[in-house]
């Protein structure tokens, strides 16, 4: 049993920043062997990928609109992932969602991630 809840979300002004936490609780797999992933999906839009942690703390890449301005971390002593925003922008206005996938990050554009967290809302308005 494995089970996900990101916190952190709410409502900021343009080019403020946000930090989400994701949360892993599990019963299975250790959380340091599963590879994390952030995603978000805009009303109306299709959930998109934003990027992937692998075990070994590296990032493959980053959606381009999140280069520059988004990092995600993770600790593992915390059970814990995280996703750094600064300079966000109104299109950044989602529902953000964590995953968990067991071993590795999936390829490039794949959202095969094997749990999935229920979202936090973030909202960047003035």
């Amino acid at each position: 049993q494995t089970q996900l809840v990101e916190s952190g979300g709410g409502l900021v002004q343009p080019g403020g920043s946000l930090t989400l936490s994701c949360l892993v609780s599990t019963t299975t797999v250790d959380f340091e062997w599963y590879a994390m992933g952030w995603f978000r999906q805009a009303p109306g839009k299709e959930r998109e990928g934003i990027t992937c942690i692998e075990t070994s703390g590296d990032t493959p890449a980053y959606a381009d609109f999140a280069k520059g301005r988004f990092t995600v971390s993770r600790d593992n002593a915390k059970n814990t992932v995280y996703l750094h925003m600064n300079n966000l922008k109104p299109e950044d206005t989602a529902a953000y969602y964590c995953a968990a996938r067991t071993y590795y990050c999936p390829s490039a554009g794949n959202m095969d991630m094997h749990y999935w967290g229920e979202g936090t809302q973030v909202t960047v308005s003035s």
